[in-house]
């Protein structure tokens, strides 16, 4: 993955390779910060920062130019922001003021030192040194009456310009004994924007032979694929989004496969933007695609109660209103018993877990499904330009503000997509909100949990937990059903006849719910009359009582443990169960069977693969509070 693009100063545009195609001069390398997955800055974001430039510093010398956005790692969305060539400041959503903030950067500060006398401190030189230094008041020159503690300023000291951080008020200032401000940088080399004001376009032709490369090369992928003997008589289809990866991926299969009936694949989540919806229904009805959609319908909201607010640590929503639709929709579209070729948009870039995707692969959640990602390697600018050069119509609300398009509720989605949500469609933000204040209501959790955005995580990770002690929240959050419970009662304990014992006390499932899932650790005996279910293990036998007793025997300690842990995690399996029927469709020996009445039920045909255990929502997602089970999960 590169961090880096190069620009062309004479043409003022960025490029994708060293050489302009417009005027064959050399370009500088321009370093951006990891992943480097750098765009075009919409026209909300666009005007997010006029408007922010405006108040602070009373202009915006960057109102008619092209402005890139850089995304880099912090508390929710964060840009670099890149113009002409220069990194002029930092744009990012700050989690504790619920708004935006722009941080001001070496070079941006250089350029508003020509333009304003706003947030400015004029410092007297002390030492030849002065980047890092701190700056007491006596040291002050001249100070302009708007900084505010916390904010990056522009520092002047003599011929020398920099950006520095104000530690009060500038109010303040003289009351203060220590350091009023600290200065990052400073030096005397001069930063002027462009005379030459570049379009689109002007990006575009500068860029023609680059990206008519990546584009023929997506292509070759796509027809590599396609062409193999064993592949050539299978359908195609395109996972299609509605997002802009999905639309390229789209475009780019109808050109490398011309005269071959494609159809798209659209799984509607059932809590999709309409935005979203209508898009792709109108650009297939438009292009004469055949468009198949996979409807969820309902399946978020008749899974919430048992499942709780999906997390990014606990997606459930993927596999129920994602996967499981698509099973469907590939099993009713594939020739019976053959595989199904889709192209998916599908980028390194997006994710770090996406980061090592290959070509192809095949599904591991939908075994009849073999995935080409032919725009893998793509930078978003790069699927911009090729939106752009095509003139294709792409979804609107891009333009509104959002970086990715998905579900209107999606853990994954930022802060600051999460308040234009709000406002662009408050109906749906009104039913969701308020099942969030009823369901933090029930937690003891306090309004400002939801309004910062903590049930996004089951688990907070080290950011939010200082945002919480900031705040001065507690947040403790489990995902297990409060009807469910397992309680240990001994531990490990060697057995007086030989071998080891656990005993624990298990709440909510009955001996039915256990003999429907206990197949996968060994044969099982039930007496209802007696109340008890009887599982033997290859060296570990498993007693289970109507009461809820739970007790595992085995040979050795370290089997006990093992054999409690996996019978612990099928009966979260089957106490969570939401029928999403992704595990029927991975057995390879048709031993599930899942159906509304019944739930999931597993049928001593069980190999005990595993397959099922690796695909299932429940044993991927849910952050179990039982000793080993974690980590059991994790090493899955």
């Amino acid at each position: 993955m590169q961090h880096h693009i190069f620009w062309c100063h004479y043409c003022n545009v960025p490029l994708l390779k060293s050489t302009c195609d417009t005027c064959h001069s050399q370009g500088s390398c321009l370093n951006l910060s990891p992943p480097g997955d750098i765009r075009f800055c919409s026209a909300y974001e666009k005007e997010v920062i006029n408007n922010l430039l405006l108040s602070a510093f009373g202009c915006n010398p960057f109102e008619d130019r092209l402005v890139f956005l850089n995304k880099t790692t912090g508390d929710d969305k964060i840009d670099e922001v890149i113009v002409d060539g220069l990194h002029i400041g930092v744009l990012r959503f700050d989690m504790k003021l619920l708004e935006y903030v722009f941080d001001l950067s070496l070079e941006g500060a250089k350029v508003f030192a020509e333009q304003t006398k706003n947030k400015t401190a004029e410092i007297r030189k002390v030492s030849s040194h002065l980047s890092g230094k701190k700056i007491k008041a006596e040291q002050i020159l001249k100070v302009s009456d708007d900084i505010k503690k916390g904010e990056n300023i522009i520092i002047k000291c003599g011929s020398l310009i920099g950006v520095g951080v104000a530690y009060y008020d500038s109010i303040d200032f003289k009351s203060s004994k220590d350091a009023v401000l600290r200065v990052k940088k400073l030096d005397g080399q001069k930063i002027l924007l462009s005379k030459r004001i570049s379009s689109i376009q002007d990006v575009l032709k500068a860029n023609t032979s680059h990206m008519e490369k990546i584009s023929r090369d997506a292509k070759n992928v796509i027809k590599g694929v396609v062409s193999r003997k064993e592949y050539i008589d299978l359908p195609v289809h395109v996972s299609f989004s509605g997002g802009k990866d999905s639309l390229v991926a789209l475009d780019l299969t109808l050109n490398a496969l011309k005269g071959r009936e494609i159809r798209a694949f659209f799984v509607n989540t059932g809590i999709e933007f309409p935005e979203t919806v209508k898009f792709a229904r109108n650009f297939c009805s438009t292009h004469g695609i055949k468009l198949q959609e996979a409807s969820a319908q309902n399946a978020f909201w008749e899974n919430l109660d048992k499942f709780g607010p999906p997390a990014k640590d606990m997606r459930w929503c993927c596999k129920v209103c994602k996967l499981a639709p698509a099973n469907r929709l590939i099993e009713e579209s594939s020739f019976k018993g053959q595989m199904c070729l889709t192209v998916d948009g599908k980028r390194r870039y997006e994710s770090f877990s996406r980061a090592a995707i290959s070509a192809s692969e095949t599904n591991p959640f939908v075994p009849a499904q073999l995935n080409i990602f032919p725009i893998r390697d793509w930078r978003a600018i790069e699927v911009w330009l090729y939106i752009y050069g095509r003139n294709l119509e792409y979804n609107p609300l891009y333009d509104k503000g959002f970086e990715r398009v998905g579900c209107y509720l999606c853990p994954a989605s930022l802060s600051a997509e999460y308040q234009l949500f709000s406002r662009l469609h408050p109906d749906l933000h009104a039913r969701w909100h308020t099942y969030l204040m009823e369901w933090a209501g029930k937690k003891g959790l306090p309004k400002s949990f939801v309004d910062h955005g903590f049930w996004r995580w089951k688990e907070l990770p080290p950011k939010m937990l200082r945002l919480a002690e900031e705040l001065g929240l507690k947040c403790n959050v489990s995902s297990i059903p409060e009807n469910f419970s397992v309680e240990s009662v001994s531990g490990v304990s060697p057995c007086t006849n030989g071998g080891f014992t656990i005993e624990a006390k298990v709440k909510g499932i009955s001996l039915q719910d256990a003999a429907d899932v206990l197949h996968i650790i060994g044969r099982i005996k039930i007496s209802e009359p007696m109340g008890m279910l009887l599982v033997r293990a290859s060296n570990a036998t498993v007693k289970f009582f109507s009461s809820g007793n739970l007790l595992v025997t085995a040979d050795k300690e370290e089997k006990a443990s093992s054999v409690f842990r996996d019978v612990i995690l099928e009966f979260i399996r089957v106490s969570m169960c939401t029928r999403c029927g992704i595990c029927q469709g991975v057995c390879p020996v048709d031993a599930i069977e899942v159906d509304d009445m019944r739930g999931l039920y597993i049928s001593d045909a069980c190999t005990k693969c595993g397959k099922c255990i690796k695909s299932c929502v429940i044993l991927k997602y849910a952050p179990c509070n039982f000793p080993g089970i974690q980590q059991s999960i994790q090493k899955e």
